[in-house]
Order: structure tokens, then C-alpha cells, then sequence
């Protein structure tokens, strides 16, 4: 009978989780979904050093953010819990102590500055230091004492880490989903702390452990672990254990495809890396977050799904329900995916295509209350209406469409130059005069009105219209000028005409 599928997501709580983090845990979520299986959580902070206040709250509301849910984690508890290393460090130490009892691992007495004397010798003589088979007999470890000696010392309170001992002269062969076949010499390994000085596991104990204890089916995670996959699998057979099948997801890479993608690439072209929006504990530095931007969460959580995978067909926008269904490591690519910014905008831009201009309308009413804005509820729908093809986000109905909330302040110097002429001062107030006694003030009688003026003064009809546009939107830009004049209303209108002759007036004159 096969197994349960049992995938989890471990972060560190070391900062904010970057989106390949959140890629990792949306392919583990996939996978899970798809064959009914079960998704966990669990919180890696066996490294104290680099814990970082706020962190874990961050990663759990990221994920919630990204609709990403689990069934068992240090929130909702599950058959195995705690779910958070720190909180399991009592159980590590009887699995550090069956190694060492059945020869697979050892003390080691070394102190940090002995270790950093053997690599700065060895560097010297243009050589590589590893602590492995072929220096270890030489060092200060159990294997080159008695067990009198060391009791004494462990008694004595000597700090000490224990090592995994690679077994010599052998080769380690692994199946990964993603990449084959995998085949490493161990005289290529180092003899890996799994227990440090501190009484806390390091991330390869613990992890094994826990992996093992929560009956993890498959280790699905970022490519960046590929390198710890022997160490990890000789773990296994060195506690007898059946080990999960492991996939090893791809890097994703900067813009260029040069190289992994980081913050600085983000800080550099302008772009998020994170999901949420973070601020440093300790240096106060912010860094900006897809949902602070405007992204939708099934938006990103689409890109982030075609970043490393495609389903094999030229569907591009997908639901989460059809990302389950679709899914299958079989088609995660093996090389890195390039992020591109562009294709993530226009990924927000169809789902907000997909949403009613009502929708539109309510989230826009949120973006304008931001800013202190008020605006006739009846005029939302229709200016979403206009706005939504232009734009990828709701808070750009208002950047690109500011005209319909606020007269110009200022009008653009190339249109001025290029649309103004010297009759157009004349023109308008002409056209001022007619749009103050239409009895309907709405976009079809507009229309007729304007096609009308312009035919009974044989005027020119993108010279009028230009000009238009200029007094009532600042540029030459924007949606039909009669939808602007019926959203903006006679008034509104009549007013920007009459200020924006003074104001061109006065430039033209000096």
C-alpha cells in the first residue's frame, strides 16, 4: 500500500522569507493537495544565533497571504507536534547519542581557533582544509582517544561538537525527482557538525530527525540543498531508516539570468522580492512587499507557480484549484528560472482584467480613503470601467487616472508646445459657452455635441480635442474626453477650461 504523501515547508526564521522560500512551499502545497495528502509546517530556529524577532509571525502570515494553509504547524498543532525545533531540542541528543553509540559519529574537542589554524596552513599551501577521513585521525576527536580520556573531558565540562563520521573510501548513490540519478564519492564530504557546543542540534540532525519522527513521504526543497543530499541520505542508512524521496527545485535567477535572485536585485531594479513588506528589527531597514505593491495574492502565487514549472500547454493564468490539479514534479525544470518583472505586472494586470468594475470600484474606494480623497460612490464603477484596461494595478486607476479626483496642477510643457496654438484660447471659450446650455450632460450627447461644434465652426478635430484634453486631464493622455466631462460633471469641467486658458494664456504670452 503506498503511503500517505507527508510533505512539509521548515523556514528559518533568519528574516523575511524570500519568494523562492514562498515557491518551495507552494510546490510542496501542490503536490500535497493533489494526492490528498498532508502539508506541514515547521519552524527550523535550531540556530539561535540568527533568529530574528518577528520573523516567524511574517512567514505565517506571507503564506496564509498567498492562500497557502497547512494542517499541522505550531498554529493548529497536528499528531506530531511541536512544531518548532526549539521547542523539540530535549529529543535530539538521544539521536546524536545512538550515532556516536553505533560508530557513525564522534566527539570532537576542537576549538575554533585550532580549526582556523589548520585552514589558513592549508591555504598557505594552496590546499583546501576538510575535517574528513583523511585528517580526522589526526585531530582532537574521540576516535583518536580512549573512553576514559573522554568521559574526563566531557566531565570536565570541555566544549565539543559531535561529527558525522563519512564512511571512507565508498560512493553515495541517490534518486532525486527532479535531476536522476545522483552519484557522489565520499572522500568529497566533510565530516558535518550535527551536534554543537550549545546542546542545540545544527539544521542536518534536526532536520532528519524530524523529517523521520513526522513520517515525511517526500523532501521536496530549494537546489541550494542539493550539496547536504549525501550527507543526509547517509543519515538515513546510518539509523536504519527509510529515507523520503527528495526533489531538488531549481534557483531563481535575476532578471538577466545572471546569478540568484536577491534583495539587492530587487533594491537595484525596482522590484519586490518578498511577499509582505518587512522592516528590520535591529537596523530599521524596509523592504518592499508584493501585496504592498498592489500585486493580488493568486497573481503572485500564478507567476510564482510558472517560475521552474509549466503544465505543458499554453494556459498561463491559472486558479490555485487548477494549479493542483495541473501539477507534477515531473515538469519542474532541473535548470534555474529567470524572474522577470515585466510578465509578474502583467500576470496582476489579467486578474484584475477578471474582476467586475464593482470589485474594482470598492478596492479603489480603499486606495482613495489612503489618501484623504472622497469621491462620488456612482462615479467609481464607471471610472474603473475606463481605467481598467490601462493599468495593472488598482492604485494606478488613481496615478494614471488622478484627473478625474483633481483638476492640474500643472500641464504637460511637450503638449503645450505641440497642441496649443495660438486660436485655441478662442476655441475653448467657444466651446465653454456650448457646454454650459446642453441640457444632457452625458457621454452620448456629448459626443453628438462636440462632432457638432466642430462641424458648424469647421475647426479641426484633433486640434479641439487636443486641446481639450490638455485643459481638462494636464496631458495629452487618458480615456474618452466625453466619459472624462460626463464623470468629472459640467461644472468640474467648466471650471478646468476657464483655469487652464488663464494658465496656457499666461504661458504662451511670456
Amino acid at each position: 500500500m503506498t503511503p500517505t504523501v507527508r510533505v512539509r515547508f521548515a523556514p528559518s526564521p533568519t528574516g523575511p522569507l524570500h519568494m523562492g522560500g514562498v515557491r518551495t512551499a507552494l510546490y510542496n502545497y501542490l503536490f500535497a493537495r493533489q494526492h490528498g495528502g498532508t502539508m506541514i509546517l515547521r519552524i527550523e530556529d535550531t540556530d539561535q544565533t540568527r533568529y530574528v524577532p518577528g520573523a516567524e509571525d511574517y512567514i505565517m502570515e506571507a503564506l496564509a497571504w498567498c492562500g497557502i494553509h497547512f494542517d499541522e504547524s505550531p498554529a493548529n498543532g497536528g499528531p506530531h507536534a511541536p512544531y518548532r525545533q526549539s521547542e523539540r531540542k530535549a529529543l535530539y541528543k538521544q539521536f546524536s547519542d545512538r550515532l556516536i553509540q553505533s560508530g557513525h559519529a564522534y566527539y570532537a574537542f576542537d576549538t575554533p581557533e585550532e580549526l582556523e589554524a589548520l585552514r589558513k596552513a592549508a591555504e598557505a599551501r594552496k590546499e583546501t582544509f576538510i575535517y574528513n577521513a583523511a585528517t580526522r585521525k589526526t585531530l582532537r576527536n574521540s576516535l583518536n582517544m580512549s573512553a576514559e580520556e573522554v568521559g574526563a573531558l566531557i566531565a570536565e565540562g570541555t566544549p565539543f561538537v559531535v561529527r558525522f563520521k563519512i564512511p571512507e573510501h565508498s560512493v553515495v548513490e541517490m534518486d532525486d525527482l527532479i535531476r536522476g540519478r545522483v552519484v557522489v564519492k565520499t572522500e568529497t564530504l566533510d565530516d558535518k557538525v550535527l551536534f554543537k557546543s550549545d546542546g542545540m542540534p545544527t539544521y542536518h540532525l534536526a532536520n532528519i530527525v524530524d523529517d523521520h519522527l513526522m513520517e515525511i513521504t517526500h523532501v521536496i526543497r530549494g537546489e541550494e540543498w542539493l550539496p547536504s543530499l549525501p550527507l543526509h541520505v547517509l543519515l538515513y542508512q546510518a539509523f536504519g531508516w527509510e529515507a523520503p524521496q527528495f526533489a531538488h527545485l531549481p534557483l531563481l535567477l535575476r532578471p538577466d539570468g545572471n546569478g540568484k535572485l536577491s534583495k539587492r536585485d530587487g533594491d537595484r531594479l525596482g522590484f519586490p522580492v518578498f511577499p509582505l513588506a518587512w522592516t528590520d528589527p535591529f537596523t530599521g531597514e524596509k523592504s518592499s512587499g508584493y501585496r504592498e505593491a498592489g500585486y493580488y495574492p493568486v497573481a503572485f502565487v500564478n507567476m510564482l507557480a510558472l517560475l521552474g514549472w509549466n503544465a505543458g500547454t499554453e494556459q498561463e493564468i491559472f486558479s490555485m484549484d487548477e494549479l493542483v490539479k495541473a501539477f507534477s514534479l515531473e515538469r519542474v525544470s532541473k535548470s534555474g528560472a529567470r524572474f522577470d518583472p515585466a510578465k509578474t505586472r502583467w500576470f496582476n494586470q489579467q486578474y484584475l482584467l477578471k474582476r467586475s468594475e464593482e470589485q474594482l470600484a470598492e478596492e479603489l474606494r480603499i486606495v482613495l480613503n489612503n489618501k484623504g480623497i472622497k469621491a462620488a460612490d456612482d462615479k467609481l464603477v464607471p471610472i474603473c470601467r475606463l481605467m481598467k484596461e490601462r493599468v495593472p494595478f488598482v492604485h494606478e486607476i488613481y496615478d494614471e487616472g488622478r484627473f478625474f479626483f483633481e483638476a492640474p496642477q500643472s500641464y504637460d510643457e511637450q503638449v503645450v508646445k505641440k497642441r496649443w496654438k495660438e486660436e485655441s484660447a478662442t476655441q475653448m471659450l467657444q466651446l465653454a459657452a456650448v457646454l454650459e446650455k446642453v441640457a444632457e450632460f452625458e457621454p452620448v450627447a456629448l459626443d453628438a455635441l462636440l462632432q457638432q461644434f466642430i462641424a458648424d465652426n469647421g475647426l479641426n478635430t484633433g486640434a479641439v480635442m487636443n486641446a481639450l484634453r490638455l485643459l481638462l486631464v494636464g496631458t495629452s493622455k487618458g480615456p474618452h474626453l466625453s466619459e472624462i466631462m460626463w464623470i468629472i460633471g459640467r461644472e468640474e469641467t467648466l471650471k478646468r477650461i476657464s483655469a487652464g486658458i488663464a494658465h496656457l494664456s499666461q504661458i504662451t504670452q511670456n
